[in-house]
């Protein structure tokens, strides 16, 4: 792919109308219009596409008006974001959670994958109290999970020196007897 095509494709706005929300957890279902060209025909006809989007905050109503752009994959069929409101319907855009900007997301996504020293934190701003990202009792959590993984990395190092030594006591006897069978075959050739 060209540098000028990714970049086209980056920046791309499509316009959507919210036609189904709140039936799934931060994502809505959206309705574009497109123009197909019939080649037979030699004319353009409209045509409808629905496609699901990812909601960060659940700010969507049915029967907004938003912007959307492809962005990275959320789930099997999830591909796009939502960008802005253009025009909302219902309750106004200021009473609802502010949609978050593309660099908001860069940051909340990095912290999910455990990125955070990339955005200048020295710890991971979960477990920091105070912080926008803090999650109660996460910090415990953690603590758990890497005693638990710490104790199972030890088991199964305990294991492969076990099979290990397995494999290195085994060895040395299966020679000898091999040898010990060679012997008498050799034996049996001498008196015969």
């Amino acid at each position: 792919m060209s540098v000028a095509k990714a970049a086209n494709q980056v920046s791309r706005q499509i316009n959507a109308v919210v036609i189904s929300s709140g039936l799934m957890q931060k994502t809505v279902k959206v309705r574009i219009g497109q123009q197909k060209w019939n080649n037979h025909i030699r004319k353009k006809f409209n045509f409808k596409t629905d496609l699901l989007v990812h909601d960060p905050r659940s700010s969507l109503r049915a029967g907004d008006i938003i912007s959307i752009t492809p962005g990275e994959r959320y789930s099997k069929t999830v591909r796009h974001v939502v960008t802005s409101i253009i025009a909302p319907f219902g309750t106004p855009s200021e009473e609802r959670p502010p949609i978050p900007t593309a660099e908001e997301r860069a940051k909340e996504r990095a912290i999910r994958q455990g990125k955070w020293a990339e955005w200048g934190f020295e710890e991971d701003p979960r477990g920091v109290e105070g912080s926008e990202w803090f999650v109660e009792g996460w910090k415990e959590a953690e603590k758990v999970r890497q005693e638990a993984k710490q104790a199972k990395w030890e088991a199964e190092k305990a294991k492969r020196e076990a099979d290990k030594a397995k494999r290195e006591k085994l060895l040395p006897d299966s020679i000898k007897q091999i040898a010990d069978e060679g012997a008498k075959r050799e034996e049996v050739k001498v008196e015969a």
